[in-house]
């Protein structure tokens, strides 16, 4: 895989505290959105693969529902966290 064990613990520490708080919302959203971009480079070359695809409609609504959890619990957080990962919204 693509996403080896020091980026995400890289990913983790720089937006869960450390690198062993991989529960942390804010954390889970980061990775979310480093998969998703990896898939829609994938998919610009491979656009008939369809179980890819899929994956990617199902990450994309899993970070969906963790970003509207974040926005009830804590708005402020939420929106630092769409600027610096550079969400659209």
């Amino acid at each position: 895989m693509y996403l080896t064990k020091e980026k995400k613990a890289e990913i983790f520490k720089k937006f869960g505290g450390s690198d062993s708080n991989t529960g942390s919302t804010e954390g889970q959203i980061a990775l979310f959105t480093e998969r998703i971009n990896h898939l829609t480079g994938h998919l610009k070359k491979n656009q008939k693969d369809y179980n890819t695809e899929r994956s990617l409609v199902r990450l994309v609504g899993k970070r969906r529902s963790l970003l509207d959890y974040l926005k009830k619990k804590d708005i402020e957080k939420y929106r630092s966290l769409i600027k610096e990962l550079n969400i659209r919204k």
